[in-house]
Protein backbone atom coordinates (compact mmCIF):
# COMPACT_ATOMS: atom_id res chain seq x y z
CA UNK A 1 0.00 0.00 0.00
CA UNK A 2 1.39 3.67 -1.16
CA UNK A 3 1.91 5.58 2.43
CA UNK A 4 1.40 9.17 2.43
CA UNK A 5 2.88 11.25 4.77
CA UNK A 6 1.58 15.01 5.58
CA UNK A 7 3.88 17.68 6.79
CA UNK A 8 2.13 19.08 9.37
CA UNK A 9 0.98 18.35 12.99
CA UNK A 10 -2.49 20.42 12.80
CA UNK A 11 -5.35 18.10 13.71
CA UNK A 12 -7.94 20.32 11.86
CA UNK A 13 -5.58 19.80 8.92
CA UNK A 14 -5.15 16.19 8.84
CA UNK A 15 -8.95 15.86 9.39
CA UNK A 16 -9.61 17.61 6.18
CA UNK A 17 -7.09 15.62 4.40
CA UNK A 18 -8.12 12.49 5.10
CA UNK A 19 -11.80 12.58 4.41
CA UNK A 20 -11.04 14.18 0.67
CA UNK A 21 -7.83 11.53 -0.09
CA UNK A 22 -9.86 8.66 1.95
CA UNK A 23 -10.56 7.18 -1.78
CA UNK A 24 -7.26 6.74 -2.90
CA UNK A 25 -6.57 3.52 -1.07
CA UNK A 26 -3.13 4.90 0.25
CA UNK A 27 -2.27 4.61 3.87
CA UNK A 28 -2.34 8.76 5.23
CA UNK A 29 -0.08 9.55 8.16
CA UNK A 30 1.02 12.90 9.79
CA UNK A 31 4.18 13.74 9.91
CA UNK A 32 3.91 13.27 13.62
CA UNK A 33 2.37 9.72 13.39
CA UNK A 34 5.48 8.63 11.24
CA UNK A 35 7.84 9.58 13.31
CA UNK A 36 9.39 12.88 11.65
CA UNK A 37 10.16 15.53 13.22
CA UNK A 38 11.47 17.83 10.56
CA UNK A 39 11.57 21.50 10.98
CA UNK A 40 11.72 23.55 7.49
CA UNK A 41 12.34 27.12 7.56
CA UNK A 42 9.44 28.65 5.88
CA UNK A 43 11.94 31.22 4.21
CA UNK A 44 10.24 31.04 0.97
CA UNK A 45 8.27 34.61 -0.77
CA UNK A 46 5.15 32.37 -1.92
CA UNK A 47 3.00 29.97 -0.35
CA UNK A 48 4.37 27.29 -3.78
CA UNK A 49 7.79 27.85 -2.68
CA UNK A 50 6.92 27.18 1.65
CA UNK A 51 5.14 24.02 0.73
CA UNK A 52 7.89 22.56 -1.07
CA UNK A 53 10.58 23.83 1.62
CA UNK A 54 8.36 21.75 4.24
CA UNK A 55 7.65 18.81 1.99
CA UNK A 56 11.35 18.30 0.89
CA UNK A 57 12.66 18.43 4.33
CA UNK A 58 10.16 15.56 5.40
CA UNK A 59 10.55 13.76 2.71
CA UNK A 60 14.48 13.50 3.70
CA UNK A 61 13.41 10.68 6.64
CA UNK A 62 10.45 9.10 4.51
CA UNK A 63 12.19 6.95 2.05
CA UNK A 64 9.66 5.16 -0.26
CA UNK A 65 6.79 7.22 0.97
CA UNK A 66 4.82 10.10 -0.77
CA UNK A 67 5.40 13.60 0.99
CA UNK A 68 3.11 16.24 1.26
CA UNK A 69 2.76 19.96 2.55
CA UNK A 70 0.69 22.66 2.22
CA UNK A 71 0.87 26.29 3.01
CA UNK A 72 -2.07 28.25 3.37
CA UNK A 73 -3.53 31.67 4.50
CA UNK A 74 -5.82 34.75 4.27
CA UNK A 75 -5.25 37.40 2.02
CA UNK A 76 -7.25 40.46 2.63
CA UNK A 77 -7.01 42.95 0.01
CA UNK A 78 -7.87 46.22 2.30
CA UNK A 79 -4.32 45.53 4.26
CA UNK A 80 -2.66 44.70 0.95
CA UNK A 81 -2.71 41.50 1.24
CA UNK A 82 -2.32 40.33 4.60
CA UNK A 83 -1.71 38.40 6.75
CA UNK A 84 -0.58 35.87 3.74
CA UNK A 85 1.99 33.74 3.70
CA UNK A 86 2.62 34.95 7.65
CA UNK A 87 -0.84 34.13 8.53
CA UNK A 88 0.28 31.29 10.94
CA UNK A 89 2.64 33.47 12.12
CA UNK A 90 0.96 36.92 12.42
CA UNK A 91 1.06 38.53 15.49
CA UNK A 92 3.32 35.61 16.82
CA UNK A 93 3.05 31.74 16.53
CA UNK A 94 2.04 31.48 20.02
CA UNK A 95 -0.50 33.78 19.75
CA UNK A 96 -4.05 32.17 19.88
CA UNK A 97 -6.69 33.06 16.62
CA UNK A 98 -9.07 34.28 18.90
CA UNK A 99 -6.87 37.83 19.42
CA UNK A 100 -5.85 37.39 15.58
CA UNK A 101 -9.21 37.21 14.81
CA UNK A 102 -10.19 40.04 16.68
CA UNK A 103 -7.27 42.13 15.64
CA UNK A 104 -7.93 42.06 12.30
CA UNK A 105 -11.51 42.52 13.05
CA UNK A 106 -10.62 46.15 14.70
CA UNK A 107 -8.33 46.79 11.65
CA UNK A 108 -11.52 46.61 9.46
CA UNK A 109 -13.47 48.35 12.13
CA UNK A 110 -16.19 50.58 9.79
CA UNK A 111 -15.01 49.43 6.34
CA UNK A 112 -17.91 48.44 4.25
CA UNK A 113 -18.46 44.93 2.52
CA UNK A 114 -17.42 45.23 -1.19
CA UNK A 115 -13.87 47.00 0.69
CA UNK A 116 -13.92 43.59 3.14
CA UNK A 117 -12.88 41.33 0.17
CA UNK A 118 -10.39 38.39 0.92
CA UNK A 119 -9.48 34.67 0.29
CA UNK A 120 -8.01 31.77 1.79
CA UNK A 121 -4.98 30.33 -0.29
CA UNK A 122 -3.72 26.85 -0.25
CA UNK A 123 -0.47 25.78 -2.66
CA UNK A 124 0.03 21.45 -1.54
CA UNK A 125 3.39 20.24 -2.88
CA UNK A 126 4.56 16.61 -3.00
CA UNK A 127 7.72 14.97 -3.01
CA UNK A 128 7.66 11.58 -4.80
CA UNK A 129 9.49 8.67 -3.69
CA UNK A 130 11.47 9.36 -6.82
CA UNK A 131 12.05 12.93 -6.27
CA UNK A 132 9.81 13.99 -8.32
CA UNK A 133 7.82 17.48 -7.11
CA UNK A 134 4.23 18.41 -8.07
CA UNK A 135 2.31 21.20 -6.89
CA UNK A 136 -1.28 22.52 -7.09
CA UNK A 137 -3.26 25.65 -5.48
CA UNK A 138 -6.52 25.99 -4.56
CA UNK A 139 -8.44 29.38 -3.62
CA UNK A 140 -11.70 30.55 -2.11
CA UNK A 141 -13.28 33.54 -2.23
CA UNK A 142 -15.35 35.59 0.39
CA UNK A 143 -15.26 38.51 2.93
CA UNK A 144 -14.11 39.70 6.26
CA UNK A 145 -17.41 39.12 8.32
CA UNK A 146 -17.80 41.86 11.23
CA UNK A 147 -18.05 39.52 13.98
CA UNK A 148 -16.65 35.80 14.56
CA UNK A 149 -19.26 32.92 13.87
CA UNK A 150 -19.47 29.44 14.19
CA UNK A 151 -17.64 26.87 15.73
CA UNK A 152 -17.02 24.05 12.82
CA UNK A 153 -13.80 25.57 11.36
CA UNK A 154 -10.52 26.58 13.31
CA UNK A 155 -8.24 29.56 12.41
CA UNK A 156 -9.45 32.58 10.64
CA UNK A 157 -12.55 30.21 9.14
CA UNK A 158 -14.80 32.17 12.21
CA UNK A 159 -14.36 35.31 10.17
CA UNK A 160 -14.34 34.21 6.93
CA UNK A 161 -17.61 34.58 5.12
CA UNK A 162 -18.88 32.79 1.90
CA UNK A 163 -21.45 34.92 -0.15
CA UNK A 164 -22.57 31.26 -1.49
CA UNK A 165 -23.53 30.31 1.85
CA UNK A 166 -24.33 33.92 3.86
CA UNK A 167 -22.07 32.36 6.83
CA UNK A 168 -18.61 31.97 7.81
CA UNK A 169 -16.40 28.89 6.86
CA UNK A 170 -16.52 27.90 10.11
CA UNK A 171 -20.43 27.58 10.26
CA UNK A 172 -20.12 25.10 7.12
CA UNK A 173 -20.30 21.41 7.56
CA UNK A 174 -17.20 19.37 6.82
CA UNK A 175 -18.81 18.24 3.61
CA UNK A 176 -20.02 21.53 2.49
CA UNK A 177 -16.41 23.11 3.79
CA UNK A 178 -14.37 20.23 2.03
CA UNK A 179 -16.63 20.94 -1.46
CA UNK A 180 -16.01 24.79 -1.46
CA UNK A 181 -12.54 25.33 0.96
CA UNK A 182 -8.78 26.42 -0.59
CA UNK A 183 -7.31 23.06 0.81
CA UNK A 184 -10.28 20.96 -0.94
CA UNK A 185 -9.58 22.20 -3.50
CA UNK A 186 -5.47 22.23 -3.92
CA UNK A 187 -6.19 18.10 -2.00
CA UNK A 188 -8.44 17.24 -5.33
CA UNK A 189 -5.84 18.85 -7.52
CA UNK A 190 -3.03 16.78 -6.23
CA UNK A 191 -5.39 14.08 -6.24
CA UNK A 192 -5.63 14.09 -9.93
CA UNK A 193 -2.10 14.80 -10.28
CA UNK A 194 -1.08 11.29 -8.31
CA UNK A 195 -3.63 9.48 -9.87
CA UNK A 196 -1.47 7.91 -12.03
CA UNK A 197 1.42 7.21 -9.69
CA UNK A 198 -0.82 5.49 -7.42
CA UNK A 199 -2.30 3.40 -9.90
CA UNK A 200 1.03 2.23 -11.40
CA UNK A 201 1.87 1.42 -7.16
CA UNK A 202 -1.39 -0.27 -7.03
CA UNK A 203 -0.65 -2.33 -10.22
CA UNK A 204 2.93 -3.28 -8.64
CA UNK A 205 1.98 -4.48 -5.46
Amino acid sequence: MVKIIFATGNSGKMREIREILADTGAEIESMREAGIAAEAEENGTTFEENALIKAKSAAVSAKGAVVMADDSGLEIDYLGGEPGIYSARYLGEDTSYEIKNQVILDRLAGIPKEQRSARFVCAIAAVLPDGQTLVTRGTIEGYIGEKPAGKNGFGYDPIFYVEEYGCSTAELDAEQKNAVSHRGKALRAMREKLAGFLQNSKDRS
